[in-house]
């Protein structure tokens, strides 16, 4: 019986030890926030990432299919006008509008609500779509709020 904890540790990790395909086994690199405060003035290195699909009008057509079958409408709105969650369109980003700030919220998710979807659920490339489509949407012309406070 006491061996039972320590053959059960042994088979778990081996598990992990399957053929996996490269971009699986490795997550995209860390990106840089530059209103980070970095100790003693150094910021540490980091990927500046930057959307492959900026401006492509067939990318943002595939990332807009995507955001339908992936159900991001149900909280976004249609066209990403905001209704559970919020609005994608209006140019105001709680965790940052860069390239690599949109893909890392749809990718490995945010608090409150946001899932991760990168990983098993859509591959870079996709997400890169995704973040395509949503930099395609224009903000509606009267916004509901001048600023947060």
């Amino acid at each position: 019986m006491r061996l039972l904890p320590v053959v059960l540790l042994v088979a778990l990790a081996a598990c992990g030890r399957g053929a996996t395909p490269a971009d699986q086994r490795a997550g995209p690199p860390a990106v840089r926030h530059d209103e980070h405060v970095f100790a003693g003035g150094a910021a540490p290195s980091a990927v500046r990432w930057e959307n492959p699909h900026r401006g492509d009008k067939r990318a943002a057509a595939e990332g807009a299919k995507i955001f339908t079958a992936m159900n991001c409408d149900g909280c976004h709105g249609g066209a990403g006008v905001g209704w559970v969650g919020p609005s994608l369109a209006d140019g105001r980003w709680r965790f940052g509008g860069a390239d690599g700030e949109i893909f890392e919220s749809i990718y490995y998710g945010r608090p409150h609500g946001m899932p991760a979807y990168g990983g098993l659920l859509l591959a870079p490339e996709a997400v890169w779509k995704l973040v395509t489509y949503i930099q395609s949407l224009e903000p509606p012309a009267d916004l509901p709020t001048e600023a947060w406070k």
